[in-house]
């Protein structure tokens, strides 16, 4: 059903395109796949009078190749926090007007300054989550959730399916060795190279969008595949489940952001004062099964998944973990192991 109205949005919207861009009256989205709830969609359009084109995009990598070679085609754009700190010294972004978004003052307070954007000058918080493990119950029964378990080659237990996408994935295998997933380091970064190189088995059905990866675990293709929680948890069925790799992982806050190209910010910022309303934020995360960043909504996001450690983990449970960091100028490093890697037969 959830597929169908996507598909049903997204026919509506190409076909309202061409009438409502010469109207001046389109809003470009540029996000995650599988991440909005379309009736909040059909409420903004009511509301604000304009059409809402939705693209989506399956890793950072894509977004922001997109987007840097877009120029206007995108009015505003949810990215993760560490793309956020890349595009603002690339001059990618524009800076927001506070005066537009009064529901900014909804944002919790350790959303608020964040290291990628200090001042939240150029974002502000859509969602927070983890990455973890989606996995079989009826095949693993005593499943104890570790990175090795997908990039051990010793340690998997059946098919598995690792994420497509280059700072989380290496992130994983950074987190497996012990080392941060934001290390400079040459060597620590070859070494994980070497680990994602050698979870290549016969047993890897392949490198998938979080989505995907959900749907190949709960379809039985794959045993365990990593993913990240929301996306997990709204699928999951009497025979998966979700968890948090013991050696830690990383924790992510995806952000709303203009393109300085765009001829539509006063819409844009609109979009992002309606996303931050505590009543539409609540329904948002209702509906992905998300961590909100907004603490007007968490009185009013559904008790069950307010008490869910998988949505709100502790800091206890969440270890190790860390956030994505600019890694500057070892983000071409990256890219080398990161192009090896996927080469690797």
């Amino acid at each position: 059903m959830k597929a169908l109205r996507w598909f049903l949005l997204a026919a509506l919207a190409a076909a309202a395109l061409a009438g409502c861009a010469r109207a001046g009256k389109t809003l470009s989205v540029f996000i995650w796949s599988e991440y909005i709830d379309p009736d909040l969609v059909e409420r903004f359009e009511k509301q604000a009078g304009l059409k809402v084109v939705i693209d989506t995009y399956e890793n950072t990598e894509t977004m922001m190749s997109k987007v840097a070679s877009a120029g206007s085609q995108y009015d505003l754009v949810v990215m993760s926090d560490h793309a956020v700190r890349t595009m603002i010294k690339k001059g990618l972004l524009a800076p927001l007007d506070p005066g537009k978004i009064p529901n900014a003052r909804n944002v919790s307070a350790r959303f608020r300054d964040p290291a990628y954007d200090p001042g939240s000058r150029y974002s502000l918080p859509y969602q927070w989550g983890t990455m973890g493990l989606v996995y079989r119950t009826d095949k693993l029964p005593d499943f104890k959730a570790s990175w090795a378990t997908v990039l051990d080659p010793k340690a998997q237990p059946g098919p598995v399916v690792l994420l497509d996408s280059m700072r989380d994935l290496m992130g994983a295998a950074l987190l497996a060795g012990g080392r941060s997933p934001n290390t400079r380091d040459p060597g620590e970064l070859a070494e994980a190279g070497r680990r994602l190189e050698a979870a290549r088995t016969d047993r890897l059905l392949g490198f998938y969008g979080s989505p995907d990866s959900v749907d190949k675990v709960l379809a039985g293709d794959a045993w365990v595949g990593i993913a990240y929680n929301g996306d997990a948890l709204v699928k999951l069925d009497e025979n998966t489940d979700f968890a948090l790799p013991a050696e830690g992982t990383i924790v992510w806050v995806d952000a709303m952001t203009v393109p300085a190209g765009t001829k539509h910010r006063d819409s844009a910022f609109a979009f992002i004062n309606f996303i931050l309303d505590s009543e539409v934020g609540a329904a948002l995360s209702n509906y992905l099964a998300y961590a909100t960043p907004n603490q007007a909504s968490l009185p009013l996001v559904d008790q069950e998944m307010r008490d869910d450690p998988r949505i709100y983990p502790s800091e206890a449970e969440l270890g190790a973990s860390a956030m994505l960091e600019d890694v500057e100028e070892a983000t071409t490093l990256y890219d080398q192991i990161w192009t090896r890697v996927k080469a690797a037969k």
